[in-house]
């Protein structure tokens, strides 16, 4: 009979072992014949790493190879780590309408903000083009159009859709309140995508579209909570697409905050166009026509409305009034006083004009009596263009500027204190002689202080701004005041509010 060793040591790949375990059990069966019948035709147990288990392995047994499983489901998040996540994207989105409302809030003057505000919402909606529609429910203005990435001749495509039928229709007509959402554009022999604008599209819509390359667009209305509706805004999409529900709720938020600074931006716009043309219906609407001298002036307002003024009105026997001012302080109760003091200086000039020291005593003593708390300085000239003979008294003011072919140089007016400043003001006056085509420059201190240099360097400037006038400028007052700001004020925008009034008034006499 033949014995099986204790202890058998197999030298087999575990793979192959484990495939070919059946064979094994055959061998042994074969070897043993006298086995146990009963024994060797039962079940075979399970075996580990290709060893039958009825057989002891050695400890040099080779290693077991794990059963060959489905792959493993992907971990689930943690609940903690999707908070996390939640909360950094949260924090990132505070970020992101942070940074816009502050660059947003650097801007001072409508255009600016509709600009800022165009560029931040397309930038959150993730669109490349846009437009804003600014039309005020109070009809008080401004209105106008803006476009991103639009130029003037593509607003007036969008501006042929017809009225109503559309969104676009709607926001051009004035009725932004009643829009807000996705409006998907289908092409031609499409249906409409599913959360788009399920109504009729225009024709003339399509073809604009098709013009101008969009497929999809968004829009939301500009609403403040004191003005009310202000207008709307429409992002446009290059394919047909809608924003997301984050992007919706981020633009959501900054266009209700935009919409709320846009409109104090607009009531300080509308403040301060309201006291410029208050200022400039006190002043002269037009200049007179004097034989012997030609005139022209130029008045630019600040921001709050400041008491700068000037005049020139005819007097008895072909003389000619001139008076420059300014009144301290700014804002509606200086454009008042400003009108105040002019009215009183052309009815002083009237009745003695011939004086301008007694023209402008009577100006103080009105001044002081009326208005105790106020000091204001003036300029006053008595002209005959005939004999080209120039009488002037100031009150603290600037002095004139003679402009010549052959000179340039301050008029020296006496030193004297402002009106309001003493109780009884009285100086000596000037008389000048200018020769044929000579220009008086009459002018406020606003010209120097906007300089912002120091007075004498800002004289200095003046100065040299007027002793280059080109030749062929001189012959025409309007040009050579022109000449002088541009030079003098070289950066400035006289289009955009700035901190001081200027008053320029020249006068070339024949």
């Amino acid at each position: 009979m033949l014995d099986i060793a204790p202890c058998v040591r197999v030298d087999v790949d575990p793979l192959m072992a484990a495939q070919n375990d059946l064979g094994v059990c055959d061998a042994i069966r074969r070897i043993a014949p006298g086995g146990k019948p009963d024994a060797m035709s039962a079940p075979h147990p399970p075996k580990v790493a290709g060893i039958d288990s009825v057989v002891t392995a050695s400890l040099h047994t080779a290693a077991p190879v794990p059963p060959r499983t489905a792959p493993a489901p992907a971990p689930v998040p943690a609940p903690s780590t999707l908070i996390q996540d939640r909360l950094a994207g949260m924090v990132s989105d505070l970020t992101t309408l942070n940074e816009l409302t502050e660059r947003l809030a650097r801007s001072v003057d409508v255009d600016s903000c509709l600009e800022e505000f165009l560029r931040a919402g397309a930038a959150l909606v993730g669109a490349r083009r846009g437009l804003i529609v600014l039309e005020p429910a109070d009809r008080l203005g401004p209105v106008t159009t803006l476009g991103l990435g639009l130029g003037r001749a593509d607003l007036g495509h969008i501006e042929t859709v017809p009225r109503g039928s559309t969104s676009y229709g709607r926001i051009l007509d004035g009725l932004a309140d009643a829009v807000g959402g996705s409006e998907i554009l289908p092409r031609a022999g499409e249906e409409p995508a599913s959360g788009g604008c399920t109504a009729p599209i225009d024709p003339r819509h399509r073809e604009v579209a098709a013009r101008l390359g969009y497929c999809a667009s968004y829009t939301l209305p500009l609403t403040a909570q004191a003005p009310g509706r202000l207008g709307a805004v429409v992002w446009l999409y290059d394919d047909q697409v809608e924003p997301s529900e984050r992007q919706r709720d981020l633009v959501g938020l900054y266009v209700r905050h935009a919409a709320e600074h846009l409109a104090r931006v607009l009531e300080a716009q509308r403040a301060r166009t309201r006291l410029a043309t208050v200022a400039e219906e006190l002043l002269p609407s037009r200049l007179p026509r004097v034989p012997g001298v030609q005139l022209a002036a130029r008045h630019h307002t600040g921001p709050l409305g400041g008491g700068d003024w000037y005049d020139a009105l005819p007097l008895p026997e072909g003389a000619l009034g001139l008076a420059v001012g300014s009144v301290t302080g700014a804002g509606p109760g200086a454009i008042a006083a400003m009108g105040r003091l002019r009215a009183s200086l052309r009815a002083y000039a009237v009745m003695e004009g011939e004086d301008p020291v007694a023209v402008l005593s009577d100006l103080e003593l009105l001044l002081r009596l009326t208005e105790p708390a106020r000091s204001a300085t003036a300029l006053f000239a008595y002209c005959e263009p005939g004999s080209r003979k120039i009488i002037l008294a100031g009150a603290g003011h600037t002095p004139p500027l003679l402009i010549g072919e052959h000179r340039t140089e301050y008029i020296e007016t006496t030193l004297s204190a402002p009106l309001g400043m003493l109780a009884c003001w009285e100086a000596p006056s000037v008389e000048i002689e200018p020769a044929a085509g000579e220009t008086v420059l009459l002018y406020t201190d606003g010209l120097l202080r906007r300089t912002g240099d120091a007075m004498d360097r800002a004289y200095a400037r003046l100065h040299a701004a007027a002793a280059g006038v080109p030749r062929a400028a001189r012959e025409d007052p309007a040009a050579i005041v022109d000449h002088v700001l541009r030079m003098v004020l070289p950066e400035e925008d006289f289009t955009a509010e700035s901190a001081e009034d200027i008053v320029v008034l020249a006068a070339r006499f024949d």
